[in-house]
């Protein structure tokens, strides 16, 4: 599905008849998937339901799923589990920004690693660490 210029999948634009005919179901499906929570639109102001492309590609997912027999309780449990994945992944990329503006903005600052025994580690901004290791910020208090 091709956007417009800014504009992001998870952006809320589709009314309910644009997203049924997008996801080639019923607007009554797309509500009842709402109320039991399987696919969840934003919504406006006025309490109308707005699909994102992300809603979008969802439905169309739901609607495969559950023609090959798969319950939706276990759909609902997928989707569940993508949407915290993303999330994961959101708050890896938003740490990983941090840490690089923490280094850019403080030369001197050090980072250190932890290792699964509890071992502690300088790294450098060459040091390659196992994702296995807990990376932890030291924010010298200032004062």
């Amino acid at each position: 599905m091709q956007l417009p210029e800014g504009v992001s999948p998870t952006d809320p634009i589709f009314p309910i008849a644009a997203a049924s005919e997008l996801a080639g179901m019923h607007p009554q499906t797309l509500r009842q998937y709402d109320r039991i929570g399987l696919v969840v639109p934003g919504r406006t102001r006025g309490g109308s339901r707005r699909y994102s492309a992300y809603n979008i590609v969802q439905l169309q997912e739901v609607a495969k799923l559950s023609a090959e027999g798969v319950p939706l309780a276990v759909i609902q449990r997928m989707i569940d589990l993508e949407n915290e994945v993303q999330h994961l992944r959101d708050r890896v990329r938003d740490l990983t920004q941090e840490l690089r503006e923490e280094r850019e903005t403080r030369p001197g600052a050090r980072v250190f690693a932890t290792n699964a025994t509890g071992g502690v580690v300088t790294l450098t901004g060459t040091t390659r660490i196992r994702r296995q290791t807990d990376v932890v910020l030291w924010r010298p208090p200032r004062g």
